[in-house]
């Protein structure tokens, strides 16, 4: 599922490295940058928009000053280099607010909550009878327990002989599983395998980098046989 969506800063830099990040995402279907909060009323108006990233500090017009004069407030993640304003923000039932400067790992993060969201509200809605929700978490079966994780919080995926190892946002699972079939049941959800030992979430890969993928402060490598496909699967639409 697609989500349309806006940039909202009126910094030259911050919409382009934003329009960077949006490309890498396929969720994503950029409608316009927009350099100020009028000219984004306009383009709300005139378009469906999904999502916005936008700007507080903006002359004229701020950020919460726009939000405040929407009907139908998109979905808004806040990009600022201004931190007091963050309880103002959640008060205004924004998704996520992100402190410039933020990396590509903590947009995407922001990126998952919000299309969750929308996928969600876009069921309940019954706009189309025929979508059907997509199970969007996994169940992981670890000492002896079941550990139910969102699939979007998994950056990647370590093998080691008969046991894998689950890289998530917040912690690690280690279970007695087969590499080749967490490769089979989780490719529809954008993992792909780089190498004999380690298949990863495309949308936390920041960089490739010779035979080197950057997920955060992670280095994977990516094997000779699998880098055609990695590439293909990665960084093309």
């Amino acid at each position: 599922m697609k989500f349309t969506c806006l940039i909202i800063d009126d910094e030259q830099p911050a919409r382009e490295l934003l329009e960077q990040y949006v490309k890498k995402v396929p969720q994503l279907e950029l409608i316009q940058s927009c350099k100020n909060a009028m000219e984004a009323i306009e383009a709300i108006n005139s378009h469906q928009v999904d999502l916005i990233f936008l700007d507080i500090q903006m002359p004229d017009l701020t950020g919460i000053e726009m939000i405040k004069t929407l009907r139908n407030q998109p979905a808004t993640i806040f990009t600022t280099a201004y931190q007091e304003f963050a309880l103002e923000g959640y008060q205004l039932n924004v998704v996520d607010y992100l402190l410039k400067p933020f990396p590509f790992t903590r947009f995407i993060q922001a990126v998952n909550k919000a299309c969750n969201g929308l996928e969600i509200g876009t069921t309940k809605k019954g706009k189309d009878n025929s979508v059907e929700s997509k199970d969007e978490s996994m169940v992981i079966k670890a000492e002896h327990k079941l550990y139910k994780v969102e699939i979007s919080n998994i950056l990647f995926i370590e093998g080691l002989r008969e046991y894998v190892t689950y890289h998530l946002v917040d912690r690690k699972i280690i279970s007695l599983q087969a590499l080749k079939d967490i490769d089979l049941n989780l490719r529809s959800h954008g993992f792909v395998r780089v190498h004999k030992s380690f298949i990863v979430n495309k949308h936390w890969v920041e960089v490739l980098d010779g035979n080197r993928l950057k997920i955060g402060e992670r280095s994977i490598p990516v094997g000779a046989a699998y880098k055609e496909i990695a590439v293909k699967g990665i960084f093309e639409k």
